[in-house]
């Protein structure tokens, strides 16, 4: 179905860079990059795919059963994404907040182009029908003449918060309500930070903000006249052949330049009661939600509350892995655990409708999940969060942050949390 060509890159780092601008003539494109992490359990350093040969985008009514007869029919690779307002496809909720971007609930397609790097190798796989464009499009992106930021003239961006921090501090209060009365022990509070009536350039935006943040799992979306540029630290859910992983990220101390003081606040986190807790209520939900698909007895927490250090912040993060069968459909892993606990809270339902009643803003892409099918059922796929989305024809930009509310929350370290974790994308905004 593809053909299959290895190359040995002598061109350095460079060359991600000259791929990503090639890949900026094609209307549908997927840009992943680790950034060059360490992870135990990555496949790739970066992942590109362009030009949709076919594609699927719908709302929410019966998308994980269109996604999974896609999926099973086309058995090959898929990008795309997952919105966080699928909830309303695996549970009886809605979503019926403003929404100024008005991306699709649901996108994938079938690359006709897809482009694996993983360490100085290159693999291109083309779909049979382009492959006499494979030589001649390695020697374009290799001598590909790169914009430089100085080249680019941005328009002034007028940033702007959908929640005052006195609604803010209110609707704290009656999450807080909810948790002291039982109906909750844990939910995700998000707000979002707009622009509107501005035109930005997203490739000039993803790099200054992975440039920031340097995260092991970035991505970068278009889809015609939308955009995600992302610099997420987390994983949502990776399947390698039988074995699923997931690694859910709660808990989040500041970074500083000084070294001992930087030392302490790691330890700091490390030792937190509060933010502890709240990430062991996330893999207690994790792992109730990996054990609706996985073998029994498989599911097991490799790693508990241990803290990575990134180049904003200290983040706590949890790994759970599971065993599912060959047999068992990929995207029923997914619609079985999606949206991810570290976005919702516990119990999750429950969590959800509030958070429904609370924010302000539908989530849509905020809080769901960027990544790729593989032609063997593989898959893996991030978390949308430190992220800016982009309608270019409504001109509107957004980025949303949020954090856990526990019984032990309060709300000012919550609210200034939200503004540490906003500080990547508002700089990367402002200086592009």
């Amino acid at each position: 179905m593809r053909t299959f060509k290895k190359i040995t890159l002598t061109e350095g780092h460079c060359f991600k860079d000259q791929l990503l601008q090639w890949a900026q003539q094609f209307n549908e494109v997927v840009w992943l990059d680790s950034n060059s992490h360490n992870q135990q359990y990555s496949s790739y350093d970066a992942v590109l795919a362009v030009d949709a040969f076919t594609l699927l985008q719908t709302d929410y009514i019966n998308a994980f059963d269109q996604l999974k007869e896609y999926q099973s029919s086309t058995n090959d690779w898929l990008f795309g994404y997952l919105s966080y307002d699928l909830k309303n496809d695996t549970e009886n909720l809605e979503s019926v907040n403003f929404d100024g971007l008005n991306f699709p609930e649901l996108f994938f397609f079938q690359p006709k182009k897809v482009f694996l790097l993983k360490g100085n190798t290159l693999e291109m796989q083309y779909l049979k029908f382009v492959d006499d464009e494979l030589d001649d499009d390695y020697s374009q992106i290799a001598t590909f003449e790169q914009v430089s930021p100085e080249e680019i003239k941005p328009e002034p961006i007028k940033i702007k918060l959908r929640m005052t921090k006195d609604n803010y501090f209110e609707q704290f209060q009656k999450i807080h309500k909810h948790i002291l009365r039982g109906d909750i022990y844990e939910v995700n509070f998000c707000q979002e930070f707009y622009a509107e009536n501005t035109s930005i350039n997203p490739l000039a935006v993803y790099t200054k903000l992975n440039s920031i943040s340097n995260p092991p799992f970035a991505a970068y979306f278009k889809n015609a006249d939308k955009f995600a540029i992302s610099a997420s630290p987390e994983r949502y859910l990776q399947k390698k052949g039988s074995t699923i992983v997931s690694q859910p990220i709660k808990g989040t101390a500041k970074r500083s330049k000084d070294v001992v003081e930087d030392a302490q606040l790691k330890y700091n986190l490390e030792h937190d009661e509060k933010e502890r807790s709240e990430n062991i209520m996330i893999v207690d939900l994790v792992r109730n939600d990996l054990s609706k698909t996985a073998v029994k007895g498989s599911v097991n927490v490799t790693e508990l509350c241990k803290v990575y250090t990134f180049d904003q912040v200290h983040q706590m993060i949890s790994t759970v892995t599971a065993e599912v069968e060959h047999t068992k459909s990929p995207v029923e892993v997914l619609r079985t655990t999606f949206p991810m606990g570290s976005m919702t809270g516990a119990p999750k339902v429950s969590a959800m409708e509030i958070i429904e009643r609370v924010e302000e803003t539908k989530r849509g892409l905020y809080s769901g999940a960027i990544g790729y099918f593989t032609p063997g059922n593989d898959f893996d796929f991030n978390v949308i969060i430190r992220s800016i989305l982009y309608n270019s024809t409504n001109k509107y930009v957004s980025y949303s942050v949020g954090g856990a509310i526990t019984a032990k929350a309060t709300a000012e370290a919550e609210y200034q949390e939200c503004l540490l974790k906003a500080k990547a994308m508002r700089a990367a905004l402002l200086a592009t």
